[in-house]
């Protein structure tokens, strides 16, 4: 999948900056060998390392890894699906990246065997209600399009229960497992989230047709997420502290 780093730091750039809740959670210690699984450009991981943590960060787009990798950080393209670690980690941190990761069974199993035991998984992505009217309003117009939506729609938004049993039939022990609601302001409406976070939908459709598309998608989701100019995007985090023990 192909990532903007620039649109991404101008339009989304608050995915990152609304995520020291959970490196709170994740409670790191300096010393500490950490994965950060979808590191994205980095931002947060520079946080782990100002901390006095060893960090690796993994990320599916070379060219996110490229934006990491120009921070210094030791950051590496791979897929979350396929890590290839074994009993490296004291911790495995993700923030706002297994949402895209829609085989979580083996993502969660390869976290399993990327942590030295004991050790702890901690993240939070995208849960149950996450984005709800602009992922609705995403698929109708994609369906408008006689595109079928499961063929495009790259997001994987769970209960708690649905993780809760996924870590634990991995051996995972589940510390804490909630949806935080939080609606969020986008800093350049919704036709730049779209374009930095929705892009997806838009590679599904003739470059001279985004423009209709974005504005379709606007005007169902306006009376819902725009209040006195100002568009909000309604986030629903899944945040969760997992254990596995020696």
């Amino acid at each position: 999948m192909n990532w903007n780093p620039g649109k991404y730091d101008q339009h989304a750039r608050f995915v990152s900056d609304l995520g020291m809740p959970v490196v709170e959670l994740l409670q790191p210690r300096p010393g500490e060998r950490i994965l950060d699984l979808g590191c994205g450009d980095g931002a947060l991981t520079q946080k782990l390392i100002e901390i006095g943590c060893e960090v690796t960060g993994v990320d599916a787009s070379r060219q996110m890894v490229a934006a990491a990798l120009r921070r210094g950080i030791d950051a590496r393209v791979m897929d979350g699906h396929t890590l290839t670690f074994a009993d490296a980690f004291d911790a495995v941190f993700s923030n706002a990246a297994l949402h895209w990761m829609k085989e979580p069974d083996r993502v969660i199993a390869g976290v399993w065997r990327a942590l030295k035991k004991p050790g702890r998984f901690v993240g939070e992505f995208g849960g149950l209600g996450n984005v709800d009217k602009l992922h609705r309003a995403l698929l109708e117009a994609i369906s408008m399009r006689g595109i079928p939506p499961g063929d495009v729609d790259p997001w994987f938004f769970p209960s708690p229960d649905e993780y809760r049993d996924k870590l634990v039939s991995a051996g995972f022990s589940v510390d804490s497992i909630e949806l935080v609601d939080r609606p969020t302001p986008l800093p350049t409406g919704v036709a730049g989230w779209i374009e930095a976070v929705a892009h997806p939908f838009l590679a599904v459709v003739e470059p001279e047709e985004r423009g209709a598309l974005i504005r379709e998608v606007e005007d169902r989701v306006r009376p819902l997420l725009c209040n006195d100019g100002v568009w909000f995007a309604d986030y629903v985090r899944l945040r969760f502290s997992a254990s596995v023990q020696g």
